[in-house]
């Protein structure tokens, strides 16, 4: 392999969670006098951390989400994950064939530990993915499209950003990844090429079995 670490973003890539949780959150936000389109969702917010909500949000209307907002849209989401949420096609196959090469690998998150978890248990993906391999945008002071949950990874996983690749999903990973110096690997399953190619990614795959021959 041509790389010390894979760093997977989570929601899109690992499990199948973008179009449950942005149906959600453009119904929520909708709900809360913010009228938004599951379209209009999906290209605000996929990607981004709670913090990035609330600021265009506030930005958008000058009105702030109420305090409980986090809250809320997490228990209905994780309601959502134990009725209907699956593993990315092909993911657990392309996990045990890194295992299998020796090759080290990471989650990078914009969602919370607890969304990490939550979605990990309903799919059976916490068995690869223990505590020392799970890093969230809640240990670092930015989430995507800054780069300092990708450094972070790197720093704890014991891997110089140049050794590193990232999978992203979003154009906001994607923009995150190469601002921290790294290969990115865009996932076009929900994201055109297009998009992230603009966002900086060269290499663009759209089944995950693909993955590990892409890798080497």
């Amino acid at each position: 392999m041509r790389y010390d670490l894979v760093i997977f973003d989570n929601d899109g890539v690992l499990v199948d969670s973008e179009s449950l949780s942005n149906t959600i959150l453009a119904g929520y936000l909708t709900e809360l006098g913010h009228p938004t389109s599951y379209e209009e969702s999906i290209r605000d917010y996929m990607g981004s951390a709670m913090h990035r909500i609330h600021e265009l949000v506030l930005e958008r209307t000058g009105r702030r989400l109420p305090e409980d907002f986090d809250d809320v849209f997490h228990g209905r989401v994780f309601e959502a994950f134990e009725r209907e949420l699956r593993p990315v096609t092909g993911v657990t196959e392309v996990l045990e064939k890194l295992d299998a090469d020796g090759v080290p690998y990471c989650v990078g998150s914009s969602g919370s530990h607890e969304r990490i978890r939550v979605g990990h248990r309903k799919t059976g993906l916490e068995r690869w993915f223990p505590a020392g391999r799970v890093f969230s945008a809640q240990d670092v002071g930015r989430g995507k499209p800054a780069p300092d949950l990708f450094l972070h990874a790197a720093r704890q996983m014991g891997v110089v950003p140049q050794r590193c690749v990232v999978v992203e999903d979003s154009p906001l990973g994607v923009q995150a990844a190469v601002a921290a110096g790294m290969d990115v690997y865009g996932f076009t399953a929900m994201t055109s090429a297009e998009k992230l190619t603009e966002a900086g990614s060269t290499v663009l795959f759209g089944q995950m079995a693909d993955l590990p021959e892409l890798l080497r």
